[in-house]
């Protein structure tokens, strides 16, 4: 009996990471840019004092019982700024699945205490340490298509502390929509290539045979089509070449657990859009 297996490929070519060239009809040509604000980041030490995380400002956690589990643990980098706010939010370490967008949310409602230097608010790079309880609940939308959504069963437990190396200098991540979002803002997307620099793969879970394609032993590749947003989150998940017997499904729900360091540009981090390779082998 031949073993099934399944490889997802992130695939550097043409089209992809290297060149950023697009495919299909949706890819948008790269907008007039603004400029970011370059400032001077310090790293607690010598006169430089720590930020400090203040109490999460959130509702109340409801105790209802939890039938399905999910913890894990987030590393984040971000900057906190004068204002004690944090920016430039991206994954050191992502938990792999949806408590990443669950950690993302947690940091940007995240308020701090600024560091400072001789007293003065100053930028300061921090590592993020987020180790969250949360409890997954199945719904139907209006389909009758089940989906999940995550609660937190208890206060997410943050610690800040210094990052694995010192930066420098830093561009401020604007503050204003970077993609066309659910509210319809529009924004730019770039192309990889010139001072645009590719997204790198952090973490990218196996998509898995479908039933329908084990049994008849269908193999192939299925090419996708995804923003890597400021966060280095996949959005905007399209199938470009489908397969059939459910697996163009199957690489849709692996393609949303991809987790990216996002591409920069001129220090700033930036959506682009991306194709990205699933394979699925019989061995």
């Amino acid at each position: 009996m031949r073993m099934l297996c399944v490889v997802a490929l992130l695939v550097v070519s043409s089209g992809s990471f290297s060149s950023g060239q697009q495919t299909g009809p949706s890819a948008p040509s790269p907008l007039p840019d603004a400029q970011p604000a370059h400032v001077k980041v310090y790293a607690v030490g010598l006169g430089v004092t720590a930020p400090e995380l203040l109490p999460l400002n959130m509702p109340p956690i409801p105790s209802a019982k939890c039938k399905k589990k999910a913890d894990g643990k987030a590393v984040l980098f971000l900057l906190v700024d004068t204002a004690g706010l944090p920016r430039n939010v991206m994954f050191l370490q992502p938990p792999g699945t949806n408590l990443d967008k669950l950690a993302l949310q947690i940091a940007a409602a995240d308020r701090f205490k600024p560091g400072t230097h001789d007293g003065t608010p100053i930028v300061v790079a921090q590592a993020l340490t987020m180790d969250m309880q949360a409890c997954a609940e199945q719904k139907k939308d209006v389909t009758s298509i089940k989906t999940y959504w995550l609660r937190l069963r208890s206060q997410p437990i943050q610690e800040l502390g210094p990052l694995p190396r010192a930066v420098e200098e830093a561009a401020i991540e604007s503050s204003k929509s970077t993609w066309k979002n659910s509210d319809g803002v529009e924004i730019p997307i770039y192309r990889v290539g010139g001072s645009v620099t590719a997204p790198v793969v952090l973490s990218y879970p196996p998509a898995r045979f479908s039933d329908e394609a084990r049994r008849a032993k269908y193999q192939g590749a299925c090419i996708l089509s995804l923003i890597v947003d400021t966060k280095g989150m996949p959005q905007d998940v399209r199938v470009v070449k489908p397969l059939g017997y459910g697996l163009s499904e199957k690489a849709l729900d692996a393609a949303s657990q991809y987790r990216f360091k996002p591409a920069m540009k001129n220090g700033q981090p930036v959506p682009v859009r991306i194709d990205v390779e699933v394979n699925f082998h019989l061995y």
